[in-house]
């Protein structure tokens, strides 16, 4: 396992959930209306949600699991292997499948639904890097 690698995926994961939370505006309103902070927040959104893919996908490799057929198969892998809980791994889950409207279907992008993942949901990455990091330390 490299971990070297994870390490520095783990602090980009770190920097990205920080500039969400300091973007992030007070209201769902202000999010709708200010372009620059759609693009700075979904940005670092997509990110997050593909770095924890990368890390996931990184330590199944590294397993006798078979490959992950989607992105959110990996989440659900790391959960089997007991490296995640399944609550958490099923709210990484339902991340993935923002990540795929915000990178296919940017048009269709619900703003409230980004302002509260925003302000409601970062901890579940944090928590992603804190049950890595054990891992890791193990």
């Amino acid at each position: 396992m490299d971990r070297v690698l994870i390490d520095q995926k783990l602090e980009t994961l770190r920097y990205c959930i920080a500039r969400i939370a300091e973007k992030c505006p007070g209201q769902p309103e202000q999010l709708e209306s200010d372009a620059d902070l759609q693009d700075i927040i979904v940005l670092n959104l997509t990110r997050s949600i593909q770095l924890c893919v990368d890390i996931a996908s990184h330590l199944i490799a590294q397993s006798d699991e078979s490959a992950p057929m989607t992105m959110g198969d990996a989440l659900s892998k790391l959960a089997q292997l007991g490296i995640l809980d399944d609550r958490l791994a099923t709210k990484l889950r339902q991340a993935v499948g923002f990540r795929n409207i915000a990178v296919h279907n940017y048009d269709k992008v619900d703003w409230a639904i980004v302002h509260a993942i925003c302000s409601r949901r970062l901890d579940d990455f944090r928590q992603f890097a804190l049950g890595i990091e054990k891992q890791l330390n193990r």
